[in-house]
């Protein structure tokens, strides 16, 4: 792993403005957080900073602002979420440039943290324009970014500060960086990869990297109904992307040349509707009937990737195996999640785990706080499993 730039050689912070770029694109009800999940996460840098004397002043964005300021997207209702996560005041000034964000950063004290208002009110920010990547470095000494999540797009809070002041990761983006490493980096192998979800044609560019570094790669939800299609197995009405037939058969050939073995159902779970508790059975892959839909692996296939997981050192997943928003199909994904995590528990697998979807079945199945590490990064961490280089990370190297 390439050695990066972190809280622990940054040295004496006290009396400095640390600009800190954190995640607060949290869940909102009411005109209130509803979930502190991402606030919880940048805590840790965020107290360990102020603890040490720094100025901390927060940089984020929220939502997707079009056409400058608005107010329902202000972050001003997330510095009092977040003061009451870190239990110390939070400030608040309502621009992350110019005279307002001057004048609050001018008043602060040693200790203090202040949060400035959305980087996305101004099209700069994602333009990553130099002269709105001045303003924004106008206001600290040191850059921390604790924000992996938007670490993949090079804008001017996530990569061009760290060109203009010192710069280094955050503890939370410390922490991910080391779980990844972990995973795919240089992992224990056996390694064994389980990629759910959808659509294969979102997943291409993963599963081509996958095939080339893992020992088994296991493909369950829609996606493996379009590998089953490919194969020739009639999926009846099933999900399927049947104009993908030839990209799935070239991941399958590439899987091949690698050495990894390609884990697909031989069982699944078939309904004709597509609601909760819609009457189902379980039939062999083969003998789906042509009015019938996959909307889950069956027990084989679980007792099948549960012993790859047995097999493992390393687990890494996205995406879930069926459709678990919907019980009885959520059996496949909780079975097999927390098999996984007791293999975790028991200190027989490192398991790192990531993707909306996945974060929510693994909340789903109870077991996400037994996981090795969860990453709640979305983009940031599909891209990572994709192979690509990341703008906000790359920087941020010693």
């Amino acid at each position: 792993m390439a050695a990066f730039k972190t809280l622990d050689t940054i040295g004496n912070v006290a009396g400095k403005r640390v600009l800190v770029r954190v995640d607060l694109n949290v869940p909102m009800a009411d005109g209130k957080v509803s979930d502190a999940t991402r606030i919880e996460r940048v805590a840790p840098t965020i107290t360990e900073l102020s603890g040490k004397g720094a100025r901390v002043i927060l940089l984020a964005h929220f939502g997707r602002p079009k056409d400058g300021p608005d107010p329902a997207l202000s972050l001003a209702p997330i510095a009092t979420a977040t003061a009451e996560v870190i239990r110390r005041p939070v400030g608040f000034a309502a621009d992350c440039i110019g005279d307002k964000a001057a004048s609050a950063v001018g008043a602060m004290k040693d200790g203090d943290v202040l949060l400035l208002e959305n980087t996305r009110f101004y099209k700069a920010e994602e333009k990553n324009d130099p002269a709105f990547v001045e303003k924004l470095a106008a206001n600290g000494d040191i850059f921390v970014n604790d924000a992996f999540s938007a670490a993949h797009r090079a804008h001017a809070s996530t990569e061009g500060l760290a060109h203009k002041l010192p710069a280094y990761a955050g503890r939370t983006m410390q922490a991910e960086l080391e779980a990844l490493e972990k995973g795919l980096g240089n992992p224990v192998k056996p390694v064994v990869a389980i990629v759910g979800g959808a659509k294969v044609s979102t997943k291409i560019d993963l599963l081509m990297n996958l095939v080339k570094k893992v020992d088994a790669l296991v493909i369950g939800g829609g996606m493996a109904n379009t590998f089953l299609a490919a194969r020739g197995t009639d999926v009846g009405k099933s999900l399927a992307e049947h104009d993908l037939a030839t990209t799935a058969k070239q991941i399958m050939i590439e899987a091949a040349s690698a050495g990894c073995a390609i884990i697909l159902p031989s069982d699944g779970v078939i309904a004709r509707e597509f609601k909760a508790g819609a009457a189902n059975e379980t039939v062999a892959i083969d003998a789906v009937p042509a009015d019938a839909m996959i909307l889950d692996v069956g027990a084989k296939t679980v007792a099948s990737i549960n012993d790859w997981i047995d097999r493992a050192a390393t687990l890494v997943w996205n995406g879930p195996l069926g459709a678990f928003e919907i019980e009885p199909f959520d059996k496949a994904t909780v079975s097999a999640a927390r098999h996984a995590a007791a293999r975790t528990k028991a200190g027989k697998l490192v398991s790192v785990a990531g993707g909306g979807d996945t974060v929510a079945a693994l909340n789903h199945a109870g077991v996400a706080d037994d996981f090795t590490y969860v990453s709640t990064a979305g983009g940031a961490f599909l891209e990572w499993m994709e192979g690509k280089d990341l703008p906000g990370v790359d920087v941020l190297k010693a």
